[in-house]
């Protein structure tokens, strides 16, 4: 069993890299998805991360 984990700043990225990822024609066990959302003076920046477990 192995793990990968992504990193973006927007939805869109990662579900590129998860869809290029998935590709590689690997076993899917489960996928883990969160959203973290911070503020920095007027601007919000957010994180969309994403782990896969696979064989």
């Amino acid at each position: 069993m192995k793990v990968k984990v992504f990193d973006e700043e927007c939805e869109r990225d990662l579900e590129n890299s998860i869809n290029n990822f998935l590709n590689g024609n690997v076993d899917v066990i489960d996928i883990k998805y969160q959203v973290a959302i911070a503020i920095n003076g007027e601007e919000q920046i957010y994180c969309f991360s994403a782990m896969i477990i696979y064989h």
